[in-house]
């Protein structure tokens, strides 16, 4: 696995350069902007080789912290390399865990392919994966983390099915179907939610 690349910068254009290594040239995607540095210079880029049956990617990053985002991103269900890298790029790092923490869905629409509802889903799949520390709220002092997003799994699955388009009496009785399943995850107990509605279809 290539995990870092440090070498001249022998061409760059919109969201790709080409990084030479001993004599080998690297096509890396990167996101738009972030690298910085001219055509013949030194850089270093924290990598990540997607590996597919007919393809061996490299999407490159200025650090570490911003690579393992973009890994945690992959994580997330219908989130592939591309969509990934278009979120760092578009939000930036730091905005894109604002975003989450904050549970603002028109803010990660923003991001070209995400639309409410893959909004929703990297909200209640990131906030667990990108842990306390990456979601301590920028710009309060000594905030904690799991203080700032605390809230009740079942307010958070209403939310969600609200956002999915499902009438409030549906909600309703998803919700009366959970009594004593609390002990789940958000994102778990949408999922369970969503089986029940299915059944009663």
């Amino acid at each position: 696995m290539i995990g870092l690349l440090t070498g001249r910068l022998a061409a760059a254009s919109l969201g790709e350069v080409v990084l030479e290594v001993g004599g080998v040239g690297y096509r890396v995607h990167v996101p738009p902007g972030s690298l910085e540095g001219s055509v013949g210079e030194t850089v270093t880029l924290h990598t990540h080789l997607s590996v597919r049956e007919d393809s061996l990617t490299l999407y490159g990053f200025a650090d570490p912290a911003t690579r393992d985002l973009f890994e945690t991103l992959l994580g997330v269900t219908g989130v592939g390399p591309k969509l990934a890298l278009a979120a760092v790029g578009t939000m930036g790092a730091d905005g894109l865990r604002r975003a989450v923490v904050g549970e603002d869905v028109a803010a990660l629409t923003v991001v070209p392919g995400v639309g409410r509802k893959g909004a929703q889903r990297m909200i209640l799949e990131l906030r667990e994966r990108l842990g306390p520390e990456a979601l301590e709220p920028a710009g309060v002092p000594g905030a904690v983390a799991g203080e700032a997003v605390a809230a009740d799994p079942r307010t958070e699955v209403r939310e969600a099915l609200a956002s999915l388009g499902y009438a409030a009496a549906e909600v309703q009785r998803a919700l009366d179907g959970l009594e004593g399943e609390e002990d789940g995850s958000p994102e778990e107990l949408l999922r369970r939610a969503l089986q029940r509605l299915g059944s009663r279809a």
